[in-house]
C-alpha cells in the first residue's frame, strides 16, 4: 500500500523534475528505482519525441531532413510505446501481483497509458509556461498563453486524480488491472504492406 500511496503526486514530480532537467542536461542521471527508472525512461521517449516533431516543422528544413526526422519520429513513437508496456507488466509483475482478479470491472485504459498521457502533460506544461513568460512576445501572446497554462495545469491535476482513483481501486478490489498491449503495426516488417510489399 505503500507504493500506491501518493503516487501519481510520485510520478507528476518526477515528470515535472526531467522534463526541465533534460533541457539544461540532456544526459541526467536516470533514477535507481527500478520503477521510477522505467517511468522516467518512457518520459524520455516523449521528451525526445516532442522536439522532433518542433524539428519536423522546421520552415526551411530540406526534404532529406524531413525524411529523417520522421523515420526518428517513428522509432521514438514505437519505444514510447513499448514502453508503456513495459511499465503495465512491471506493476502487474511487482507492486499489484497480488491485486489480480478477472472478475471485476476494467479501466478504458492502462496505468501505463495515463502515465503515458501525464508525460504529454507535463511537456505541455512546461512549454506552455515558457510562452506565458517570454520577454520577447507581445502581451496578448502573453495573455493567451497563460489562460492556456492554467487550462493545462488543471487538465494535468485531473489526469493525475484518475490515476490515484484507479491505483487505489485496483488495490481496494474495486477494479482489475488488466494489460492492453500497444500492437504498434506500421514499423513491424511482417505487418507494414509498404515493408514486405517491397521485398
Amino acid at each position: 500500500m505503500s507504493f500506491t500511496k501518493q503516487l501519481a503526486q510520485r510520478i507528476t514530480a518526477l515528470h515535472a523534475h526531467y522534463t526541465a532537467e533534460w533541457h539544461n542536461n540532456p544526459k541526467a542521471k536516470l533514477p535507481d528505482n527500478d520503477f521510477d527508472r522505467l517511468v522516467a525512461e518512457q518520459h524520455q521517449q516523449n521528451f525526445d519525441l516532442w522536439h522532433e516533431e518542433d524539428n519536423a516543422r522546421e520552415p526551411n528544413a530540406e526534404d532529406a531532413t524531413i525524411a529523417r526526422v520522421k523515420r526518428n519520429i517513428d522509432t521514438l513513437n514505437q519505444r514510447r510505446n513499448d514502453m508503456i508496456t513495459h511499465i503495465d507488466e512491471w506493476l502487474a509483475a511487482n507492486e499489484l501481483a497480488d491485486f489480480q482478479d478477472d472478475t471485476l470491472p476494467w479501466n478504458s485504459e492502462t496505468l501505463g497509458s495515463i502515465i503515458d498521457r501525464l508525460s504529454i502533460s507535463s511537456l505541455k506544461v512546461f512549454h506552455m509556461a515558457e510562452q506565458a513568460e517570454r520577454t520577447d512576445a507581445n502581451k496578448d501572446h502573453v495573455a493567451k498563453c497563460s489562460h492556456k497554462l492554467e487550462a493545462l495545469r488543471v487538465q494535468q491535476t485531473d489526469l493525475a486524480q484518475a490515476l490515484q482513483i484507479f491505483v487505489e481501486d485496483i488495490v481496494a478490489g474495486r477494479k482489475q488491472n488488466k494489460l492492453y498491449r500497444q500492437f504498434k503495426m506500421y514499423n513491424d516488417p511482417n505487418l507494414n504492406p509498404k515493408i514486405y510489399g517491397a521485398r
